[in-house]
């Protein structure tokens, strides 16, 4: 297969890539980092240097593949976050159209089906209800949960605070997912056969609360009494923002952790809920060990 993948070199894309370029297909990866095209030749892959912003170049970078995988590269720039995830959805949407590919693997979210009320999830939602506009097309939505990884952007916390926390209490419900496992689910959509526009909800853990990832996670650093602490939106915002984070993407990440503090995000993902990835909160913890060790 000739299979298009957009995200660069991140922490989906990059195995992804790997894993179909070692089955044997064609695979190109967009990047906006001219920098990146020599650690993608490295791969086997084909870099194709342009903005996700410029729907002339993603026409072309998509023409003529067999299927594409679509995600929404992060820009924290971004004057308005939500409506910067809607408008490349459409990008997307027209290049899609124009360039006539009939298959597409969606990176979303868990939360995606509420319009709102979820951050930068619901930009998320927006680009789903675009995709389902185009006719003719076969499109899969994995909606991944929480990322294992976002908690290494906690590790100062950790270490100089002894605590983990959000704007959402020690016992609320999360549902985690590693990275690798959606790589690894993204390269089974594309290779399988799909048709319609559905969803395919991806997790690896959907039983620990907020408390148990603090319990773990300190256990893996050596600090094993380490407490799960809510904070107030106001304290979450100024956390953020005084850790560097702009106001506006700040306000986002609080707004997606009340819908997590009251259950909402999770609600039609327990509906559906798919078969567990093999990686583990243990597993992850010997990662964050290691990251906070380094």
């Amino acid at each position: 297969m000739k299979i298009t993948l957009t995200g660069s070199l991140g922490n989906i894309t990059k195995p992804l890539a790997e894993t179909l370029l070692a089955k044997g297909h064609e695979v190109k990866i967009i990047s906006s980092n001219p920098g990146r095209a020599e650690a993608i030749k490295a791969l086997g892959a084909i870099p194709l240097i342009g903005n996700v912003a410029d729907i002339t170049f993603l026409t072309a970078a998509f023409t003529g593949a067999d299927a594409i995988y679509t995600m929404v590269p992060p820009d924290f720039s971004a004057p308005r976050f939500k409506a910067y995830i809607s408008e490349i959805g459409k990008n997307y949407a027209v290049a899609i159209q124009q360039s006539g590919v009939k298959k597409v693997v969606n990176l979303s979210s868990i939360g995606a089906d509420l319009p709102d009320g979820t951050g930068p999830i619901a930009g998320l939602h927006q680009v789903e209800n675009t995709f389902a506009q185009l006719d003719g097309v076969a499109i899969k939505h994995l909606r991944a949960g929480y990322f294992f990884i976002n908690f290494l952007s906690n590790i100062d916390m950790v270490k100089h605070a002894n605590i983990l926390g959000s704007n959402f209490g020690a016992d609320a419900k999360l549902v985690l997912v590693h990275p690798r496992h959606i790589a690894k689910v993204a390269a089974e959509t594309l290779e399988g056969e799909f048709i319609g526009k559905s969803v395919l909800y991806v997790a690896n853990d959907d039983q620990s609360i907020a408390a148990d990832v603090a319990k773990t996670l300190g256990a893996a650093v050596g600090k094993p009494e380490l407490p799960w602490i809510e904070f107030s939106d106001e304290e979450a915002l100024n956390g953020m923002t005084g850790a560097g984070l702009p106001e506006e993407i700040a306000k986002n990440y609080v707004e997606m952790g009340d819908a997590i503090r009251s259950n909402r995000l999770f609600t039609d993902y327990y509906k559906n809920r798919p078969v567990l990835g093999s990686i583990t909160l243990q597993d992850f913890a010997a990662e964050f060990a290691a990251a906070y060790n380094s």
